[in-house]
C-alpha cells in the first residue's frame, strides 16, 4: 500500500473536489512508486477577492455578535480541524489543500469598511474579526489588510473583538492599546494544545503554543483585555490538557477563558478522519467515537446552543471540568463589554455618499 501524498507545512492529506463540483480526480500509482515521492512545499496562491462589501451580518442566537469581517478566505495556518474549510466549496475549491493554499485576499477591505461605516443607515455595534479564518495568518505580514482595518476602526472609535492564534497580533499593539484605553477592543488567543509536536501536526503554520502564551502576556502588559480560547477541545487528543491550558492561560495573564468542543461540519469530518488515520491510527476510532458521543451519534450537530459545546455525558463531563478549573483560578467571567457610544462616522473627504440622497 502506497503512502499518501503529504506536503510539508500543510495538514490536509487530500484535495477532494468540493461538494458542488460534478467531477473529481483520484491519484493512482503508475507502478513506479510515484505516490511515494517526496513532494516540494506547496506554494500559496494569492487570489484577489473583489467583494463589494466587507461586513457580514448574522442573526445566530448563540453567538455574541451580529457582524463580522474576514479579510481572508482560506487560511495558511492549515488547521486540519477548521470548521471554515467547507466555505471554500462555495468558491469552487476543495476544502482540503485548496483551503490552505488558495487564499482570497480583500485588498480593498479598509476602503469598503470606511464607506460602510459612513452610511447614514449604519448603527454601531461591536465587530468580530477572526470568526471564520484568522486575520493574522502568515499572509498578513505582507498584505497588512488587518492593520488597515484596525486603523479605520481606531479612527472612527468603533468597537471590535478579535480571535487569533498568531503572535503577529503583537505588531499592532500601537493601535490596539489606545483602543483598549477607550474600551473599544478585546482579544482572545486560541490555543488547542500545549504539546508542540501535536500542534505542529494539527495546525502546521500557526504560532507555537508557548509563543501564543507570550502574546497573551504582552497584550495584557499593554493594558489590552485578553483571554484564551481553548478551541477546539479535541476528544482523546487534547481533552486531557484542559486544566493545563487554563492554568497556563492564567499564568500568562489571561482575564477570561472559554472553550469550544471540536466541530466537524461537512467536508471537515472526512478530512479530519483521514488526518487521524495518518497521524494517530491507534487513536482514530476512539477519537471519532467520542466526537459522535457528543454530537448525537453524528460527526457534527449544527443545532444552535449545541454546536459550540456538544451534548451528552462526555460533553457534560468536559463542561464540569472546565467550570471547576475556571472557578479555582477566578476565570469565570467574560472580558469587559465594549463601548459603542464613542463611534463617529468616517470623513470621506467631503464627498457626499449616495446614502445622502436616500
Amino acid at each position: 500500500m502506497s503512502k499518501p501524498l503529504i506536503y510539508k507545512g500543510r495538514a490536509s492529506i487530500s484535495n477532494v473536489a468540493g461538494r458542488f463540483e460534478r467531477q473529481s480526480t483520484v491519484a493512482e500509482d503508475d507502478g513506479w512508486g510515484s505516490l511515494d515521492a517526496e513532494l516540494p512545499p506547496l506554494p500559496t496562491e494569492v487570489i484577489i477577492d473583489r467583494s463589494k462589501s466587507v461586513i457580514t451580518y448574522n442573526d445566530s442566537p448563540d453567538i455574541p455578535f451580529d457582524r463580522s469581517i474576514n479579510p481572508y478566505r482560506g487560511c495558511e495556518h492549515a488547521c486540519i480541524y477548521c470548521f471554515a474549510r467547507p466555505t471554500h466549496a462555495y468558491l469552487g475549491y476543495s476544502a482540503g489543500l485548496d483551503f490552505e493554499s488558495k487564499i482570497l485576499v480583500k485588498p480593498d477591505a479598509a476602503r469598503l469598511l470606511r464607506e460602510e461605516l459612513a452610511k447614514r443607515s449604519y448603527r454601531c455595534a461591536p465587530l468580530a474579526l477572526g470568526t471564520n479564518t484568522d486575520p493574522y495568518q502568515p499572509l498578513e505580514r505582507q498584505q497588512r489588510i488587518m492593520r488597515q482595518i484596525l486603523e479605520v476602526l481606531a479612527e472612527t472609535r468603533h468597537p471590535a473583538s478579535i480571535v487569533t492564534k498568531s503572535a503577529l497580533i503583537e505588531r499592532d499593539i500601537d493601535i490596539l492599546a489606545p483602543m483598549a484605553g477607550q474600551g473599544l477592543v478585546s482579544i482572545y488567543l486560541s490555543i488547542t494544545t500545549l504539546d508542540r509536536t501535536l500542534a505542529r501536526a494539527l495546525e502546521p503554520r500557526a504560532a507555537a503554543p508557548q509563543r501564543r502564551l507570550q502574546a497573551v502576556a504582552k497584550l495584557r502588559e499593554a493594558g489590552i483585555p485578553v483571554g484564551v480560547m481553548l478551541a477546539p477541545l479535541i476528544p482523546v487528543l487534547t481533552d486531557y490538557e484542559l486544566e493545563s491550558i487554563v492554568s497556563a492561560a492564567h499564568q500568562a495573564g489571561a482575564q477570561s477563558v472559554q472553550y469550544i468542543l471540536l466541530r466537524l461540519p461537512l467536508e471537515t469530518a472526512d478530512l479530519f478522519a483521514e488526518w487521524l488515520q495518518q497521524n494517530y491510527p491507534l487513536k482514530a476510532e476512539h477519537v471519532m467515537n467520542r466526537v459522535r458521543d457528543s454530537r448525537g451519534g453524528k460527526a457534527y450537530d449544527s443545532a444552535f446552543h449545541q454546536r459550540q459545546t456538544g451534548g451528552g455525558s462526555y460533553a457534560d463531563l468536559i463542561a464540569q471540568r472546565f467550570k471547576v478549573i475556571s472557578r479555582k483560578l477566578d476565570l469565570t467571567g467574560s472580558l469587559p463589554a465594549l463601548r459603542s457610544d464613542l463611534f463617529r462616522p468616517p470623513n470621506l473627504g467631503g464627498q457626499l455618499s449616495f446614502d445622502f440622497f436616500d
